[in-house]
């Protein structure tokens, strides 16, 4: 599988990004999986709900199956920050990309999605795993850079250049030992 993250700060375009990614990826017949890092208390149900009901009576976890779907909730009896390998050990490993958003710290290849409006500032110049910048104002950035510089309103060529390029993000998880 290849595997690439995206880091960048909230309201970047991170999501809509990963949204176009998958759209673009999946016309060119991949298989595309996504790891995203959440804020505390997320639900993936709603109160009432079987999976629900069974989370809150303490079950570890709650495995949902149809014949279309699964959904896995685990529930960590102590606060728990998950590493993107950890999370990447959890996914079907038949995929040809996982699309990693979050993890911004993480020692995984990735893609920083800049945008000059938000008034944050770019981490490239200080993260040696970012490998390009997504952004819709390149004349913008903050320094100058060797890295690609792709275009943040136009996920298919950025998803192209992924793809034309994905030797470089190939990912095994049995290498780390």
């Amino acid at each position: 599988m290849n595997v690439i993250g995206f880091t960048g700060f909230s309201g970047a375009g991170k999501t809509t990004l990963v949204e176009g990614l998958v759209r673009a990826m999946r016309s060119q017949g991949l298989r595309v999986s996504v790891i995203k890092h959440a804020r505390n208390g997320f639900e993936l149900n709603q109160p009432g709900k079987d999976s629900y009901r069974h989370r809150e009576a303490g079950a570890f976890e709650v495995m949902v199956a149809s014949n279309r779907r699964l959904a896995l909730q685990r529930e960590f009896e102590v606060e728990v920050e998950l590493t993107a390998h950890q999370m990447l050990a959890e996914m079907y490993p038949g995929v040809d990309w996982v699309l990693v958003e979050g993890f911004n710290h993480s020692d995984l290849l990735k893609l920083e999605v800049w945008r000059h409006e938000t008034g944050h500032p770019a981490t490239y110049p200080d993260d040696d795993f970012v490998v390009g910048i997504v952004t819709n104002s390149p004349d913008q950035l903050p320094s100058a850079t060797l890295r690609p510089v792709l275009d943040l309103n136009d996920p298919t060529t950025v998803a192209q250049w992924l793809i034309d390029h994905q030797d470089r993000f190939h990912y095994n998880r049995f290498d780390e030992a």
